[in-house]
């Protein structure tokens, strides 16, 4: 049913939209009666049809296409057809939310999501007003990078790590459906490697069996891990993998966190290495001062700074996981000046601050690299930080807005901006990698 002129909207109401911008989450802003309503499968600039699927809050509601009436020159037909706004709503694959925009215009989207993080709550102007709309275009898509390959295959094979999961009735594998629990099969997965595609159990039932954990690591053979229904532990999540940096190896527990798209740690290590370069190159970085590399997991971005500074350097990569703490431990044995511990960051920065003058000054001549996690260090992390006050700091980020956040912070401390970058990692999601440094006045 289509709703009433100034009716309330309801779970259920088909309305006709006009979509006018880009959000953060991978969803469209478009308003009906005044109210803003975000819009899943949309693009931009697109006059659709759409079930209101969300009506709880009185600012806004939530709702999905399901007829496309006025087409953005960006559609694309979906490089997943379990995932299309063909299907019935409910049916929807999830996991490739821009699956029906072309690539270029995708990361026009994204750069335009960072410049209003960055200026809403940053205080950040990345991009002037007055650009007219088609160099503004042009801008934005420059501003995220593509990564290599993926224009040549349409952004599709690139994911290294699935999770799906089990439907606990029928024993039916696949994805979970946009915006639910509810388990969607589906004949592939475009997005991941040809390994993961063909260890993927898409057509054989699983019961007893709640999520499978998908891998095709660099250097070692396709695999699944399995959580048994009752059982919080994947089995086989602790066996350890090799993955490929360029030539250098690196040692993961097959559980463990690393880089879903197959270039991407490549992307990050070059990003940091070069960022420590410069700053090597400008002499503000001190190789013997006390170096930090936070949520360090493997010790990926610990490496990327010795890669840029030499043998020589001394630092620290703090993880709360032991398992990985394990893994950077191995994967920086060559370096003299490297120690791996297992803490909280928070916990870790608190001790440091206690530390003796001698061991703070070395602090504060020193570079931070730190990599947390989607929600951002936060105001806890980073008011320890700015108390310990290095010299740079080199932020890796998978979410625009709490690098906003943290971006301000630091700046209201006295950081400046130096550069930021962002990096086009998950092609067909709404989900990119930034990296920003600050250097301290």
């Amino acid at each position: 049913m289509s709703a009433a002129a100034n009716a309330p909207l309801s779970i259920g109401d088909t309305v006709e939209l006009d979509v006018t911008g880009i959000a953060h989450g991978g969803v469209s802003v478009a308003r009906h009666e005044g109210r803003v309503v975000f819009v899943a499968d949309a693009i931009p600039g697109e006059r659709v049809r759409a079930r209101v699927t969300d009506a709880k809050k009185k600012s806004f509601a939530r709702a999905a296409v399901v007829e496309v009436l006025d087409a953005s020159p960006h559609r694309r037909e979906h490089v997943w057809a379990e995932a299309s706004v063909d299907r019935d709503l409910d049916d929807r694959a999830g996991g490739a939310e821009f699956g029906h925009i072309d690539l270029a215009h995708q990361r026009a989207l994204k750069g335009e999501v960072l410049v209003d993080a960055m200026q809403r709550f940053g205080g950040v102007e990345l991009a002037p007003e007055d650009d007219d709309p088609e160099s503004m275009r042009e801008l934005l898509t420059e501003l995220v990078e593509p990564t290599e390959g993926d224009e040549e295959r349409n952004g599709l094979g690139y994911r290294t790590r699935v999770r799906l999961h089990v439907d606990p009735e029928t024993g039916a594998v696949g994805p979970y459906a946009a915006r639910s629990r509810r388990v969607i099969s589906v004949a592939s997965l475009p997005l991941a490697t040809e390994g993961i595609n063909q260890v993927a159990p898409l057509h054989e039932p699983m019961p007893g069996v709640t999520t499978v954990d998908l891998i095709d690591p660099a250097a070692d053979d396709p695999r699944m891990l399995l959580t048994l229904a009752g059982e919080k532990e994947r089995a086989g999540a602790g066996d350890a993998v090799h993955e490929l940096v360029e030539d250098r190896g690196f040692l993961v527990r097959a559980g463990g966190f690393w880089q879903v798209h197959r270039e991407a740690p490549a992307v990050l290590f070059t990003a940091v290495r070069d960022a420590v370069s410069d700053l090597v190159a400008d002499g503000r970085f001190d190789p013997a001062a006390g170096n930090l590399d936070l949520y360090g997991g493997a010790g990926l971005l610990a490496a990327a700074m010795a890669e840029a500074v030499g043998p020589g350097l001394k630092v620290t990569t703090v993880e709360a996981e032991p398992g990985a703490t394990d893994d950077a431990a191995e994967n920086l044995s060559e370096l003299v000046g490297a120690l791996a511990l297992t803490s909280k960051v928070d916990r870790h920065l608190a001790e440091l601050l206690k530390s003796a003058a001698p061991v703070r000054d070395r602090l504060r001549r020193g570079t931070v690299v730190l990599d947390p996690p989607r929600s951002g260090a936060g105001g806890g992390v980073m008011g320890q930080l700015i108390e310990l006050s290095p010299a740079n700091v080199v932020y890796v980020a998978c979410d625009p807005v709490a690098l906003a956040r943290d971006t301000k912070t630091l700046r209201e401390a006295g950081y400046e901006l130096t550069e930021l970058r962002a990096f086009d990692i998950f092609p067909h999601t709404h989900h990119f990698e930034s990296l920003a440094v600050f250097q301290r006045a």
